[in-house]
């Protein structure tokens, strides 16, 4: 069975594109018009990817891309207008895995879903296959396998790449990784992003863990080189 993805745009002739271009490549595609539609339809279904327009009726993408995250990890690719890059980093900001500019090339738009359900895949591979790895540093408790987070035993809602992110840096404590470096580790070799994506993460990382994000306990800033977890 292909993977199923769910498409979601109130304009129906891109979705119809859409679907039957994904549909050719043995992809199982699910349309939804509006942003009520959308969250309804990924509370009540399972999909190995979500392709979310930002300018949607009802709730916008950024809306619902924030909603999903709330009970979801599913990967979410957001479209966005030609030169709007604070749609591209708001997507970010609210949980979006990636973004692809409208006009698109479909090429373009298969190779990044495919690209983006072959690296959580094997991430998912991997987390099945290890035994199960509780970190503790400090106050800070991290359920690799279950991916939860605890700060003085308090649960912390993070997004999967957020998780991530965390992940590598406290598994690796003082070791300082370049946005670059951690862009290509969390992301991917083929992720065609750039290093902001990294900046927004690691500051709603921020905002979610430090008790005062301008001065942090936790996850650190060695200046013109990158960052990296500081063991207490």
């Amino acid at each position: 069975m292909g993977k199923k993805v769910l498409v979601v745009d109130d304009e129906k002739l891109i979705v119809k594109g859409l679907r039957f271009s994904l549909e050719q490549d043995d992809m199982e595609v699910e349309c939804a018009y509006d942003g009520e539609e959308a969250l309804e339809m990924a509370r009540s279904n399972k999909y190995d990817l979500v392709l979310l327009d930002i300018m949607l009726p009802k709730l916008t993408g950024l809306e619902v891309c924030q909603q999903i995250r709330e009970f979801s990890d599913v990967p979410v690719i957001m479209l966005t207008a030609k030169g709007e890059d604070m749609d591209k980093i708001l997507g970010l900001e609210y949980g979006a895995d990636d973004y692809i500019t409208k006009p698109f090339n479909i090429l373009e738009v298969k190779a990044r879903i495919k690209a983006i359900i072959r690296r959580t895949g094997s991430k998912a591979k991997s987390v099945a296959e290890k035994k199960t790895q509780i970190l503790e540093a400090g106050d800070l408790r991290l359920d690799c396998e279950g991916r939860r987070l605890h700060i003085s035993g308090v649960e912390v809602n993070l997004t999967a790449k957020e998780f991530d992110v965390l992940e590598l840096l406290v598994l690796n404590p003082n070791r300082v990784y370049s946005r670059e470096n951690l862009l290509k580790l969390v992301w991917g070799e083929d992720y065609p992003g750039d290093v902001r994506t990294v900046d927004v993460h690691i500051r709603r990382l921020r905002e979610k863990i430090e008790p005062n994000p301008s001065e942090p306990k936790y996850v650190h800033t060695k200046w013109g080189v990158g960052y990296y977890y500081k063991n207490l």
